[in-house]
């Protein structure tokens, strides 16, 4: 599975060491060292994949993943940085990264991040090409990537879609805070299961009528979450 990998990473020992494993593997790899150089890489190559570091001079790693996935670009992003507080980690989540490492990390385990998100990346999440996932009124479609509720587009970062696709091609199933992470795949070993709760809380604000009062995305306390059609629930009671 040969790709376009850019690199933005302004350490150049550590450019290298992330290039020369790349390239083991056949790979086409460009290095970029700030973060305007890696917006205007990604605008002009459309590559396959970004890694990127999180600080960098010009503009961040966080600043760099806000711009691309405003501008609606799609590719997977893996972001490697020394912060290891979970709220940096998860905030690299909220803007649309896919995959997070800490440093310092194994080589190995690199290549076998940027190999999922390579995989993950030329196949849709879970379900067939042409299934569009109904709840009600919300509409999942796997293949181009969109949601709407009652007609109108969702917004959805990955992480966001990938939660929201599981749990719709299982309506009104209870699924784990761990069986969601998975859905997310490998994050670093920092990230925990508030991961699934700050995407949840994003998804609410965008597909329920009151975030605070949530009628679609359900908690099912001490199990996890569930997505259900709140017309048939009604019906129902």
């Amino acid at each position: 599975m040969c790709a376009d990998v850019i690199v933005a990473e302004d350490d150049e020992k550590q450019a290298e060491l992330v290039r020369r494993y790349l390239e083991r593997e056949g790979h086409a790899v460009r290095i970029v060292g700030d973060g305007l150089a890696a917006l205007d890489a990604v605008r002009h190559q459309e590559p396959d994949l970004l890694v990127l570091d999180v600080m960098m001079p010009r503009a961040d790693g966080l600043d760099v993943v806000r711009v691309l996935r405003a501008e609606a670009r799609e590719l997977p992003v893996l972001m490697l940085t020394a912060r290891t507080t979970e709220d940096d980690l998860l905030l690299g989540l909220d803007l649309g990264a896919d995959d997070y490492m800490t440093k310092p990390y194994s080589p190995r385990e690199l290549m076998a991040r940027v190999r999922t998100l390579l995989r993950r990346a030329r196949r849709p999440v879970g379900v067939a090409q042409d299934h569009v996932l109904r709840v009600g009124a919300l509409v999942v479609d796997p293949e181009r990537h969109e949601v709407t509720v009652d007609g109108e587009p969702v917004e959805c970062t990955r992480g966001e879609f990938r939660i929201l696709a599981a749990l719709a091609a299982g309506p009104d199933r209870v699924f784990s805070r761990q069986r969601l992470l998975e859905e997310l795949h490998g994050f670093d070993r920092y990230i925990s299961d508030r991961t699934v709760d700050v995407h949840v809380m994003n998804l609410r604000k965008k597909i329920e009528p009151a975030a605070r009062r949530p009628v679609r995305l359900l908690t099912v306390f001490g199990v996890g979450y569930k997505l259900t059609d709140p017309a048939k629930a009604a019906r129902r009671a």
